[in-house]
């Protein structure tokens, strides 16, 4: 503003007089002195002019602010404060539009204020309902977790009518003791339950100990029994999982040293039968081993074959070895029969291709035309053997293929066995060759 138009403001609304400046009357504000001249009496009025332009900077920026700004109800005291102001700063201006501006502001923010106040109360209500639609339930963490969230926010909620603040924040003060009052309770009577569990688990333990190394077997049996059941029966909700598993190890500790030590006895008792039931299916079986062994070297090979599966059947018949044995019995009887029957393949082979070219093979032409034959059946079956061993190579290490590897493991043992059966037929027939040219 111009220094001409800071003057006509300062003489309409101040003047001068006896060497000062006074502030014209304005509202229900006398006037008053606002300061002296200093050099001359126009420039002490523009100076005082301007000191007002600077107030009323102050008001309108104040005033911006508050259109802005969300939470004007922050504001209020600033404006009061200002309107303060208004009576006691030295200036000359229009007072009177600042104040009734500022006092705009103030019945604005005033309304806003109880606005809020209402919509404050109507949250802290709902809080309050909700709080108390909860102080009956024992779902303690969940509900614990609920109300501490409903205070967090009852004390972010703003304040309300000051009429209503004590009845409305005594009410939600009462609804959250009285479940955590409910709470601390029930965890004591949990406690107590807990220390009485605990104690009746310690005694079953104890007696259980007690037992363990025991030699009455029979009596000793039942009364760990009884202990069981009578763990059964105790009430457990109260105490931890982790606290019961393991009270409930140190209890089975107990009694599986028991029943451990009872279960060697019984089992040397049963060795001492099994054993002798051993012996005597292992004298059957070597019997058995025996006469396989010996059916290679029988005239006819028919009746030889027929002899071995009925071998195979009573083998079947013959019950258990002992684990250490089992395997080695059963290779050397199996490699009997196996003889037989690849004798007896062989022999129909030769038989077939007799026919086929019109030619009997006799004495060493017939051995090794055998010979020949079964090094053809052994490339057959290493050439079956490599796919199979292939095919093994290739399967995936995953459980979903453990029936099917269990089974190319089977025919790769099983062809292992016809190559190492021809093998020795080779070696015989060759011993045949040897005896011949001799």
């Amino acid at each position: 503003m111009e220094n001409n138009e800071l003057l006509e403001t300062a003489r309409n609304y101040g003047f001068i007089q006896d060497q000062q400046v006074w502030l014209k009357p304005f509202m229900n504000y006398p006037a008053r002195q606002v300061g002296d001249v200093k050099e001359s009496e126009d420039d002490s009025l523009i100076y005082f002019a301007r000191r007002f332009e600077m107030f009323r900077e102050k008001v309108n920026n104040l005033l911006q602010r508050i259109e802005t700004s969300e939470n004007k109800g922050s504001f209020l005291m600033k404006v009061l404060h200002m309107k303060e102001q208004i009576g006691d700063f030295d200036a000359l201006g229009d007072f009177e539009t600042l104040y009734q501006q500022l006092s705009t502001a103030e019945e604005e923010i005033n309304k806003t204020i109880k606005l809020n106040r209402e919509k404050n109360l109507a949250i802290k209500v709902g809080l309050i309902q909700e709080a108390e639609a909860l102080q009956d339930s024992i779902e303690w963490k969940e509900t614990s977790d609920k109300m501490k969230d409903l205070r967090t926010t009852w004390i972010k909620t703003g304040p309300v009518d000051k009429e209503v603040t004590e009845e409305i924040e005594e009410r939600f003060r009462t609804v959250l003791e009285a479940f955590f009052e409910r709470k601390k309770n029930f965890f004591l009577d949990k406690k107590q339950m807990q220390n009485r569990a605990y104690e009746r688990y310690r005694s079953l333990i104890n007696r259980s100990v007690a037992l363990q190394n025991s030699e009455d077997w029979e009596a000793t049996t039942l009364k760990l029994k009884q202990l069981q059941n009578e763990w059964k029966e105790v009430v457990s909700g109260s105490l931890s999982r982790k606290a019961v598993t393991n009270l409930w190890t140190e209890f089975r500790k107990a009694h599986n040293h028991f029943f451990e030590r009872l279960k060697v006895k019984i089992n040397n008792e049963k060795n001492q039968s099994k054993d002798k039931f051993y012996d005597a299916n292992l004298e059957k079986k070597q019997a058995l081993v025996s006469e396989a062994e010996e059916l290679i070297h029988t005239h006819s090979l028919s009746e030889a074959v027929k002899r071995a599966k009925e071998l195979q059947a009573e083998w079947k018949k013959a019950g258990p070895v002992h684990p250490s044995v089992s395997d080695a019995i059963w290779e050397r009887f199996i490699k009997a029969c196996d003889k037989v029957f690849e004798m007896s393949s062989l022999e129909h082979y030769i038989r077939k291709r007799q026919q086929a070219s019109n030619e009997k093979l006799n004495g060493a032409e017939g051995i090794n035309a055998r010979i020949t034959a079964l090094r053809e059946f052994i490339k057959s079956d290493r050439q079956e053997l490599e796919v199979l061993e292939t095919n093994l190579g290739k399967l995936s290490d995953t459980p979903g293929n453990e029936s099917f590897r269990s089974m190319l493991q089977g025919k790769i043992r099983n062809f292992n066995r016809k190559i190492g059966t021809k093998t020795e037929l080779i070696e015989m027939f060759n011993r045949q060759l040897s005896t011949s040219e001799s």
